[in-house]
């Protein structure tokens, strides 16, 4: 509830005392009043917890975001080895690719372009798509490299001839 200086006994020549949370200082320099409600509108995006640079401001743009760029360049090189017909050594690469990913972003305190959403939200992200395209291409056919026999039974009680 917001009091009128009339109200609260405040006047022109005394100092208004802000007994709530104040916030790191606004535009002006001034701190500013927060409350822990969330906005109505929001006006800007906060950066993902160790979303800053990868390397000093006065480095070049590739190697600020290494990170990002060199996950996608396993995976470029992964989707090129899929399309000369080395499907399984292609997938597994783009799969170990994202588990470099995951990685990285737990290891690493800034990643660049790599922080995406929250640190455990990335690495559960990565960590999973990794793991499951890595094993998916372990178990291609023919002659798997991985052999699950459980998967076998659960086929044949699905699938009954």
């Amino acid at each position: 509830m917001v009091e009128s200086e009339a109200e609260s006994g405040i006047g022109d020549d005394e100092e208004l005392t802000v007994r709530d949370a104040v916030s790191a200082p606004g535009p002006d320099g001034e701190p500013r009043r927060v409350t822990r409600r969330f906005p109505l509108f929001t006006r800007d995006t906060a950066r993902p917890e160790g979303g800053g640079r990868a390397a000093p401001r006065d480095a070049p743009a590739p190697v600020r975001q290494w990170p990002i760029l060199a996950v996608t360049g396993l995976v470029a090189l992964g989707l090129l080895l899929t399309a000369l017909d080395a499907f399984k050594a292609g997938t597994l690469l783009i799969g170990v690719a994202l588990l470099a990913g995951a990685a990285m972003r737990w290891v690493l305190p800034d990643v660049g372009m790599l922080a995406v959403r929250s640190r455990f939200t990335d690495l559960v992200t990565y960590g999973v798509l990794g793991a499951t395209i890595a094993l998916l291409a372990m178990m291609a056919q023919p002659n798997p490299w991985l052999e699950l026999p459980f998967l076998d039974d659960t086929l044949h009680f699905t699938i009954r001839t």
